[in-house]
């Protein structure tokens, strides 16, 4: 176990790991994800600088209600702006149409839009007008990639069950979409089978190649469904034959991040009554995580509701800046499962110098027992510490603020690339110091009905010189020395 874990920053026990966040949601107006069932799913939080202020401003989805932007003015301080969309399911970030300004795919049960954003938070239904097929189903999941030339992303939309089936709900769940660049817009195709997700990510495996992960709903799809791995290249599904074995989740969102150090991604999956973590191996296989490892949160930590729990949004990032990535799942029932736990608070798994993960959400001030599903953490304030905001279904939105004592140095690496993909989606970023290496992806999706558009945020415990090496989509690459740290860097192509 210990040998594996090979990546251990020795600042993280002399810093110590006190997480504390202050809950500010009386700052903002009180949001809920509502509506009926075909709302249980979804409630996602899109996280980006549409005022181009440096900060991350915030889109909740608001099921059958009203969705909310949340434009970030500093300080903790949003001003609110209730936006004309219902029906929404999630939101995610990108720039889609390659001017450099962020738009946002929009998720619904019915017609999708795409939002193209204007400058200063203000945004255009630019769907018709782009070419894309806005469809008309139950969508609840989404993520985009850059072909290898590509000026424009291709766009890939999961749906769920299909709503006009009359045999439905069960082993009724609809056929996918991907939107795939051509012309002067976008040409839809049917992307089966179908099984119901409600997580996809195309991102590097643990092959070291580009694949489409989706993570499926068992309580619809039932039997023949599984999890399914496409690689993009190649246009195919990994089988056994891949070392890709059959596995079955209530698959809820995913998770993506090295946290062994042997420069492959692991993955953690939501789902109800089993959270799983699935560590990338040299081979190009993965292994499910010892239970030793403390990361299942598959119980609620506290009370005395011993049921399973219920995970929805899942996002590794560290708290306290000590250099080890940390963890935290939105729990919560799906409505009234009588089986699942209905008093399932959120957990912040703090990772420990051996690799193991430690609960902290009660002491953290985050473990909220409401049936939340997106959230988004990340740094509102600019300070270099991860904030967290967190969308619950028919119960307020939470906002914290990341008040911890204990943190250590930190940096933020911001890409800009010339052509369609502007900000380098599919770049990697490496960060070496004396302490080891960390190194991210940059990519869209995952998570659950929501993402992020920010730069790519470490934590560097006592280090206080690093040096970052990037390499692009195209292959080439990047290095930089950074003498000044606790800042944000953009890096461009040499």
């Amino acid at each position: 176990m210990r040998a594996a874990l090979a990546f251990v920053l020795s600042a993280g026990a002399a810093l110590g790991d006190a997480p504390r966040f202050t809950d500010l949601s009386a700052q903002i107006p009180e949001h809920h994800y509502s509506g009926g069932w075909e709302f249980f799913v979804g409630g996602g939080v899109a996280a980006f600088d549409c005022s181009d202020n440096g900060l991350p401003d915030l889109f909740l989805a608001g099921g059958d209600g009203p969705s909310r932007l949340l434009r970030n003015r500093g300080g903790m301080e949003f001003d609110a702006q209730e936006m004309d969309l219902t029906g929404v399911t999630g939101a995610y970030p990108l720039d889609i149409d390659g001017d450099g300004v962020l738009d946002l795919f929009v998720l619904r049960v019915g017609p999708n839009l795409v939002l193209r954003g204007l400058g200063d938070c203000r945004f255009e239904d630019a769907t018709e007008g782009l070419g894309i097929d806005p469809g008309d189903a139950w969508s609840t999941a989404f993520t985009a990639w850059w072909e290898d030339g590509a000026a424009r992303p291709t766009l890939f939309v999961g749906n769920y069950v299909d709503r006009n089936d009359p045999d439905g709900p069960f082993f009724a769940c609809d056929d996918n979409q991907i939107l795939r660049p051509e012309g002067a817009g976008w040409v839809s195709e049917n992307f089966g089978p179908g099984y119901c997700p409600l997580s996809a990510l195309a991102a590097r495996d643990a092959r070291d190649r580009m694949t489409l992960r989706l993570s499926n709903d068992r309580h619809y799809y039932v039997r023949g469904g599984s999890e399914q791995m496409w690689d993009i290249a190649e246009a195919r599904y990994l089988g056994p034959q891949d070392g890709w074995p059959e596995l079955m989740l209530w698959g809820m969102g995913i998770a993506s991040r090295d946290i062994t150090g042997n420069g492959l991604a692991d993955v953690y999956l939501t789902s109800m009554a089993d959270q799983m973590l699935q560590l990338a191996q040299a081979d190009g296989t993965y292994q499910p995580a010892p239970f030793e490892m403390g990361h299942t949160a598959h119980r609620p930590f506290a009370g005395d509701d011993g049921r399973p729990s219920t995970g929805w949004h899942a996002q590794w990032g560290d708290v306290t800046n000590n250099g080890r990535a940390d963890l935290f799942v939105a729990k919560g029932n799906v409505d009234q499962m009588p089986d699942l736990a209905m008093a399932d608070p959120n957990n912040l798994l703090l990772q420990e110098s051996d690799g193991r993960f430690a609960e902290a959400a009660s002491d953290a001030g985050v473990a909220d027992p409401a049936r939340s599903r997106g959230a988004a953490l990340v740094d509102l304030d600019g300070d270099g510490a991860l904030d967290l905001v967190v969308v619950n279904r028919r119960a307020p939105a939470r906002l914290y603020r990341n008040d911890s004592a204990q943190r250590g140095n930190w940096l933020k690496v911001d890409l800009r690339q010339p052509g369609g993909n502007r900000f380098a989606i599919g770049a990697r970023v490496f960060v070496d110091s004396a302490a080891g290496q960390q190194w991210q992806e940059l990519s869209i999706g995952g998570g659950h009905a929501g993402g992020q558009h920010v730069p790519l945020h470490f934590g560097l415990g006592t280090e206080d010189t690093v040096d970052l090496r990037v390499i692009w989509p195209d292959g080439s690459e990047t290095r930089k020395a950074v003498e000044q740290v606790n800042r944000k860097v953009r890096i461009e192509p040499e």
